[in-house]
């Protein structure tokens, strides 16, 4: 057994704790968080240790799960892998490039493994589809919010966008071309809405809208590639395929539409799919993924240069709205 503890127990880190308590194979240590009040009520709701400081926490465990807010992330992980030990970082990795680049130095120094939680991965409707999404041209993503001041001490495109960067990078297998962007801020200091379009190399084209003063909630992308369209609701779960092929007159399916593309140009049919979602506790199955990245000496599932390539590309949208707006006042 690996033995655990996670550091920070605010709204996330209370869940990741749960997570953790109904993984047999760690041995959950306990926690830190430096907000007494909160340590003290999280103890008592779930009956577990709580550490007086970072670096004690650190001493006890051979992993490290940090959830605490991004501004600490650095802080925590570069202790924690100086002192060789594997770590858990939920997204985004760091705050800055640089802080990024100074983290991945430290872990290739320290040989240990390290996964960023970018947890849409791991969402059962994503993992239902991506072995079928094949070099899609066109993507689009939504990803709208109620306010909550939770999170808003960062930009929308770090706080919400990010989740859909690192999906897209995740199954376009190109060099960014280019990247447009264009955001407002409105009850806070930084973008709370935000719009960009990334071009890639091969002719993908990806557009992302984030926003966290949406009157719903929304957390849907959709797949445009070759012959088919692909819908992922990554907020109910639910997923839709849509292929085209050619009619086949022997076998051809009494469910499928038919389409006259004229003359000359013959039929296809349309084949419409809704898959089966397993219900999957994507949390837990990230923390139980990087279990087995350890056990069993393979690169975990979100790489610390994952994390790295989503924040690089977070910030260059990020630049591109600071100019945008410099130019507009």
């Amino acid at each position: 057994m690996l033995k655990i503890g996670v550091l920070g127990a605010g709204h996330l880190g209370k869940i990741h704790i749960k997570c953790i308590k109904e993984i047999p194979e760690f041995n959950f240590i306990g926690f830190y968080d430096p907000d007494p009040s909160i340590s003290g009520k999280v103890e008592k709701e779930f009956n577990v240790p709580k550490f007086g400081s970072l670096d004690s926490l650190i001493d006890a465990v051979d992993v490290v799960d940090i959830v605490t807010p991004t501004i600490s992330h650095f802080e925590c992980a570069s202790k924690s892998l100086k002192k060789c030990r594997h770590v858990f970082i939920e997204k985004p990795i760091v705050t800055s490039i640089d802080e990024a680049g100074g983290l991945i130095k430290i872990a290739n120094e320290a040989n240990v493994k390290v996964q960023v939680g970018h947890v849409e991965r791991f969402n059962p409707a994503f993992l239902a589809v991506e072995p079928f999404i094949d070099r899609p041209m066109f993507i689009e993503s939504h990803r709208l919010s109620q306010f909550n001041p939770r999170g808003t001490d960062v930009p929308v495109i770090l706080d919400l966008m990010i989740h859909d960067i690192d999906i897209i990078l995740s199954v376009v297998k190109s060099n960014i071309k280019r990247i447009s962007a264009s955001g407002v801020a409105v009850v806070s200091d930084t973008p709370d809405i935000a719009n960009a379009r990334i071009e890639f190399d091969n002719g993908c084209v990806a557009n992302l809208t984030a926003s966290r003063i949406s009157l719903k909630n929304m957390r849907k992308s959709r797949f445009f590639q070759r012959d088919a369209y692909i819908s992922v609701d990554f907020l109910k779960k639910e997923v839709e395929f849509v292929r085209i092929k050619d009619v086949d007159p022997v076998h051809k399916s009494q469910m499928g539409f038919i389409l006259d593309l004229g003359p000359g140009k013959g039929t296809k049919q349309i084949l419409y799919d809704k898959p089966d979602v397993k219900p999957v506790n994507a949390i837990k199955t990230e923390l139980e993924s990087f279990y087995a990245a350890i056990v069993n000496n393979t690169l975990p599932s979100v790489t610390i240069n994952d994390g790295y390539i989503a924040l690089e590309v977070a910030h260059k949208i990020i630049e591109k709205i600071n100019v945008a707006s410099a130019n507009i006042s």
